[in-house]
């Protein structure tokens, strides 16, 4: 399935829009995005900054592609090397060079956030599952299936110098728990405010008017934080109600 954007409207003082995989693209997003499963793929129209963890090119790389791979328990045994596993499967998929992220959520429920405040845009780009979810602080000892994850690539309009990207960084982390925290999901008792593997990409512009912060005092951290947020609250009720619709079926089936 892709995704195609349509023609951008008129840029106002603040705009919020907000869409996920099973609604047209409404704006110009800055990344062109396909979805064929297992992979999830955010192609940009040229090379960007990105700052990750990401399991294959963690850190500060130059990369035109963010790419999730959907894997399943059977894809990774016990003792099996992730890393290289991960590695392989994105090399036969021509996606060596792309910032990769894993999850075990149905790659078909993505969501997608811009955000424009001024003259900053964010978009932000996510899949969200909680099945491994933790709370900050204290780990939940009772043992769970492959990790759904929260993965999210955030985008903004303008170039980063490094203190801005991990600043970034920051709002973006805290849009996302803010999200999380709000849908009150609990495992084992306890309030999750994310899970074990989650992975942020931040990616800017090489070329352009730099930001030289990024903090929520700035549009452009107003922009970051909106569009995280929002992209993140659509992709857990989405998760909420399709775990919600699967124990209803279990149920029936029992």
């Amino acid at each position: 399935m892709s995704l195609t954007a349509c023609q951008a409207q008129p840029r106002a003082r603040k705009q919020h829009i907000n869409f996920t995989a099973l609604r047209p693209i409404p704006v110009t997003l800055p990344f062109s995005v396909s979805c064929l499963r297992p992979f999830l793929v955010a192609k940009f129209f040229e090379p960007q900054r990105m700052l990750s963890w990401s399991l294959t090119h963690p850190g500060a790389r130059v990369a035109q592609c963010v790419a999730w791979i959907e894997v399943c328990n059977t894809d990774l045994p016990q003792d099996t090397d992730a890393a290289s596993y991960i590695s392989r499967r994105m090399a036969e998929a021509n996606l060596s060079d792309a910032v990769t992220l894993v999850t075990s959520r149905d790659i078909r429920r993505h969501h997608v956030s811009q955000s424009i405040i001024e003259d900053d845009t964010a978009t932000c780009l996510t899949t969200a599952g909680l099945s491994n979810g933790e709370r900050v602080g204290r780990r939940i000892s009772t043992p769970v299936p492959l990790a759904g994850t929260i993965n999210t690539l955030l985008h903004v309009s303008r170039p980063l110098p490094e203190g801005a990207f991990l600043e970034t960084m920051s709002v973006v982390t805290q849009a996302r728990t803010t999200a999380i925290l709000e849908a009150d999901v609990q495992r084992d008792g306890v309030t999750l405010t994310g899970t074990g593997t989650d992975c942020i990409v931040v990616a800017a512009p090489i070329n352009g008017t730099v930001a030289q912060f990024a903090g929520l005092h700035t549009a452009l951290g107003e922009a970051v934080g909106a569009a995280v947020y929002q992209a993140t609250r659509d992709g857990v009720e989405t998760w909420q109600r399709d775990r919600e619709t699967s124990f209803a079926h279990r149920t029936a089936r029992a």
